[in-house]
């Protein structure tokens, strides 16, 4: 595991979950309790707590939109590559206004503003 090789000995590992059922099966909470990683499963219908959430949208947006890829290795090897240059290039202003807009869709969706309230009903 090289996430474990990266930091010291005994020191967990947080992995964000959603509450997905495959997440919670048998084998792989006998998995993190073996290797020493915590499961933090976010709240139910809370997609916009989930920090991955925001990547999704920039990565359909640049590899998924508009595209007509003529197999699922090509499309694979253009997500890839999206990857490799979102990495590279975490900062770009693109990326980051991709990402701004991602995360204001999913709270709109959701009724949440900025700050973490509910946006009030009776405004």
């Amino acid at each position: 595991m090289t996430i474990r090789a990266a930091g010291p000995d005994g020191v967990p590992i947080y992995v964000i979950l959603d509450n997905l059922s495959a997440h919670k099966g048998a084998k792989i909470r006998t998995w993190a309790r073996k290797n020493k990683v915590e499961l933090c499963f976010t709240p139910t219908n809370a997609s916009w707590a989930n920090p991955i959430e925001a990547h999704f949208g920039p990565l359909r947006q640049f590899t998924l939109a508009n595209s007509n890829h003529p197999n699922h290795p090509v499309q694979t090897r253009e997500l890839h590559r999206y990857l490799r240059w979102r990495n590279a290039n975490a900062r770009h202003p693109d990326v980051l206004a991709a990402q701004r807009r991602e995360r204001a869709r999913i709270r709109s969706e959701k009724g949440i503003r900025w700050g973490g309230r509910p946006i009030s009903l009776a405004a």
